[in-house]
């Protein structure tokens, strides 16, 4: 130590604080800043996905509610046209019970039929609605797994470790 105090030059002090200032300037400009806007970058993805998540799943819950109501009007027009087939019955029953037999049976008939024809089709309409809905959140998020080549090596060699291990 007093070795190093006793060969002290200010000359070699003054130019090797010039130096390391000089290469903090350069680390600021060329390395801090690229890998701070990477990790900006990064962190505002990620927040736009969870945000994309959030709207996903609210628009799931709005299906949700749409065809619980869909249903629910479907059984209630289906309650309405049985009780309407009902007193239709009643009616043919007391001015003719022969001829008024067969046609309320005709027409509880078509009412259950067209039941279910307007079931089905809420039903396939719902199944087209989900599909296309999950087809879009899937393409969403395989764009947005795949945007930059990093993701897609990363991708790559993780796919090719799991083929190795198994």
């Amino acid at each position: 130590m007093d070795k190093l105090i006793s060969d002290f030059s200010f000359g070699l002090f003054f130019w090797q604080t010039i130096l390391f200032i000089g290469l903090l300037l350069l680390l600021r400009k060329f390395a801090w800043k690229p890998i701070l806007n990477a990790i900006k970058e990064r962190e505002e993805g990620i927040l736009n996905s969870l945000e994309s998540a959030k709207n996903a799943r609210k628009e799931m819950q709005n299906l949700t509610a749409d065809n619980e109501r869909i249903l629910k009007e479907a059984r209630n027009d289906r309650e309405d046209l049985l009780k309407e087939a009902r007193s239709m019955r009643e009616r043919m029953i007391d001015e003719a019970k022969g001829e008024a037999q067969v046609e309320a049976n005709t027409l509880i008939a078509k009412a259950k039929e067209s039941i279910e024809t307007e079931k089905q089709a809420a039903i396939t309409d719902l199944k087209k609605q989900v599909a296309n809905l999950s087809i879009g959140i899937a393409e969403k998020l395989v764009k947005e797994e795949l945007a930059s080549k990093d993701k897609q090596v990363k991708l790559i060699e993780t796919m090719l470790k799991d083929v190795k291990l198994n």
